[in-house]
């Protein structure tokens, strides 16, 4: 059956999602001179929930009420695999823009629509640059109910298990102050994990936990470690970091 399944993967859908990127890249292009917010958003939406369900990819989301859709948040998230792209994009059901590395926009076409779609890009090679991207999301995020989505990660897991989270996310949240979301991506990396192209047909669940308020008491580093726990509880537990006296053993 896996054969067949390979089949329709690379002879019927990626022709298929090949022309649909194309054409949806050129939409955002063209549309988002007139209203960035409205297209730089929902054209890439219904793109994701195109590359979801045909790859017979499901994508469950749970406490989704605990959003309100009037409030900018700083949503953070675990990074499996390149469905954690088209899972948070087609089913987070909240406009936002991705902070993302400045060289995707190197990417033919695409590239070009990240650009206009308004997504904050991340250059940290300079203090120039950082400033920059601090600036560029200031800017995003005064309007209301306009939210960032980031993996403090920085890439996708190679192991399945969560690598250290950085504190760009939390340190912008802070200088906003604005409540930060941690979501749980529990499934992506069997659908399609790093090391390979094939997808597997399978369930992605996404899961919102309870806005944590940044004010400016609060330690980065702790809103990272607590962001973290919370993802992590969500996880199979497998998929959860060992204490450290059992590493050790």
């Amino acid at each position: 059956m896996i054969y067949l399944y390979r089949i329709y993967q690379w002879c019927i859908v990626t022709p298929i999602m090949l022309v649909v990127s194309i054409l949806t890249s050129l939409i955002t292009i063209i549309g988002c001179p007139f209203n960035q917010d409205y297209w730089g958003y929902y054209p890439a939406k219904w793109w994701a929930r195109l590359w979801c369900w045909l790859h017979l990819v499901r994508v469950r989301v749970n406490g989704r009420e605990l959003i309100d859709h009037e409030t900018s948040y700083v949503f953070v998230a675990n990074h499996q695999g390149a469905y954690d792209i088209f899972s948070i994009y087609g089913f987070l059901g909240h406009n936002f823009k991705w902070m993302m590395r400045k060289g995707l926009t190197n990417i033919p076409i695409i590239g070009s629509a990240c650009r206009m779609s308004g997504h904050i890009l991340v250059d940290t090679h300079t203090a120039q640059g950082l400033r920059d991207t601090m600036a560029a999301a200031k800017k995003k995020l005064h309007k209301g109910g306009m939210s960032i989505v980031v993996f403090p990660e920085g890439r996708r897991t190679d192991t399945g298990l969560m690598g250290p989270f950085k504190n760009g996310a939390f340190k912008l949240a802070l200088e906003f102050g604005l409540p930060v979301v941690p979501i749980t991506i529990d499934g992506s990396y069997k659908v399609m994990p790093r090391s390979t192209f094939n997808v597997t047909p399978g369930t992605i669940t996404l899961t919102f936990h309870k806005p944590i308020q940044h004010a400016g008491g609060n330690d980065i580093a702790e809103v990272s470690h607590a962001c973290r726990t919370i993802i992590q509880q969500d996880l199979p537990e497998a998929q959860r970091d060992k204490p450290e006296a059992e590493k050790k053993q």
